[in-house]
């Protein structure tokens, strides 16, 4: 799988992802990765790539030139490699990271970790002309109701996350399905050596060699848990859950 980071700093993002997991999953080839510097498509002999918006206000936004230009031009390096591979050519999500987007949750990076490439697109200042958005965004992607200085932080986030669900990522990849949300529940309590630490015993059910025992009180745990610290989620679980009774 290849991430395509469009950005105005792409030392951040080569930085963050260049490291523990995602950094060796690269270097076994897993995973593959590269920011591309919008800078770099500008006319403009300054590198300029923002202006003042039309109508006032605060602050300033990316011109839509640039952007639509370094997009297309990955979209079109990506056809390319796949006709010289001799595969079918289909169109590339760009995933636009923008607080007014869908919010992003395990589903989604499930959904996304199918695809065979993503281009992520970090806007910066106060964001992004709208009619670059409109030629080359087909998801609007925000990882929560909040507004941060650029989307080089969520793209990051949301590469983790998708990047784990590829084969050969994690060495274990059966902890990729067992951990939070992979069945709709937050994950249970685990524990390590020693078995006893400041008084406090490992539940005797982990030492009995008893996997059915230890599968149920792991749901139960997750149950407990899940009703306790995210009801929304217990909630939709159970709905789902009674639905298929």
């Amino acid at each position: 799988m290849f991430f395509h980071v469009l950005t105005l700093f792409p030392e951040m993002i080569m930085d963050g992802l260049d490291t523990s997991i995602l950094g060796r999953a690269m270097e076994k080839g897993c995973i593959r990765a590269e920011a591309v510097n919008i800078r770099d498509y500008t006319l403009d002999k300054h590198q300029k790539v923002d202006d003042y918006t039309y109508g006032g206000g605060a602050g300033m936004l990316m011109q839509a030139q640039p952007v639509y230009d370094c997009t297309q031009a990955v979209i079109d390096r990506i056809q390319k490699d796949k006709l010289f591979q001799e595969q079918e050519t289909a169109s590339v999500r760009v995933i636009y990271v923008t607080p007014q987007g869908r919010v992003f949750n395990q589903q989604m990076a499930e959904e996304f970790a199918k695809e065979e490439d993503l281009i992520f697109l970090c806007g910066h200042y106060e964001g992004i002309d709208e009619r670059a958005l409109e030629e080359v965004v087909t998801d609007y992607v925000s990882i929560g109701d909040y507004v941060l200085t650029g989307g080089e932080l969520p793209a990051m986030v949301m590469i983790d996350a998708i990047a784990r669900l590829v084969p050969g990522v994690l060495n274990n990849d059966e902890s990729a399905m067992t951990e939070s949300f992979g069945n709709g529940l937050l994950e249970y309590p685990q524990y390590s050596r020693p078995q006893v630490w400041r008084k406090k015993e490992v539940p005797p059910v982990l030492l009995s060699g008893n996997h059915k025992l230890i599968e149920e009180w792991r749901l139960e745990k997750s149950i407990e848990r899940t009703k306790e610290r995210r009801p929304d989620l217990y909630e939709k679980w159970r709905a789902e859950h009674d639905h298929c009774k």
